[in-house]
């Protein structure tokens, strides 16, 4: 999974951007996706403006699981209610399921963004903690049962955060037609046929295969079809 951070752009790269964004306002949509990709996929870096011209593009061109894939980006890195709103109202408009966003999906990805510095923060109090219980008890300060059942529960809460936390991963459905199995085999039995622009919870994999929730139950995909999100 690649993993986007905030632009570092060499000289050329800032070049680059200029003349693809000067392309976009004179209306060259398609050689200015071009640019803004090449940008992308080269740096593995953005700009929020950059991703938003990208999703327009590619709805202007009804490429609806690219415009999706771009505004998911841009929501991961500047999360905000009026980006969800656009999602869900062009996957009404498109019939396109799993984008009903609520505020659970809100916490989940205001969670996602700020990870590092909760971890941060919950291993300060941990170390200043461990750092004023020492000095007490060099004093002669005696502990009760339920501070140290409480600050044992903390430091398995902050491992629990570390190792297996997880804020579930999916991926957007990205050709048409495609096979929805019960099994991770071409030979396991159908269960539907699903057109491009869909998301759906990745799951588990095996193989060439992603073990997805289709319609709450669990199906597989083959990895080709399926762009994962970041």
């Amino acid at each position: 999974m690649a993993l986007f951070t905030k632009p570092a752009y060499s000289q050329e790269d800032k070049s680059a951007l200029a003349k693809a964004d000067s392309l976009f306002e004179q209306q060259h949509y398609t050689a200015a996706f071009d640019i803004y990709e090449s940008i992308l996929q080269k740096q593995q870096a953005y700009s929020p403006q950059m991703l938003l011209k990208m999703a327009y593009i590619k709805e202007g061109l009804r490429d609806y699981t690219s415009a999706m894939y771009y505004l998911h980006l841009f929501y991961t890195k500047e999360p905000s209610r009026s980006t969800l709103k656009k999602m869900e109202e062009l996957a009404q408009t498109h019939r396109l399921q799993g984008y009903e966003y609520n505020d659970l999906q809100f916490f989940k990805t205001q969670l996602s963004k700020h990870y590092m510095r909760i971890l941060e923060l919950m291993l300060l109090i941990a170390v200043i903690t461990v750092t004023v219980m020492f000095f007490s008890w060099r004093k002669g300060h005696k502990f009760t049962n339920t501070f140290k059942i409480g600050f044992t529960v903390y430091l398995l809460f902050i491992l629990y955060y570390i190792n297996f936390l997880t804020l579930g991963d999916a991926g957007i459905i990205r050709n048409k037609s495609v096979a929805i199995m019960s099994a991770p085999s071409a030979g396991a039995s159908w269960i539907a046929t699903a057109s491009e622009g869909h998301k759906v919870p990745i799951t588990g994999e095996q193989d060439i295969w992603y073990e997805i929730r289709w319609k709450g139950s669990k199906a597989y995909i083959r990895k080709s079809n399926l762009l994962e999100l970041p």
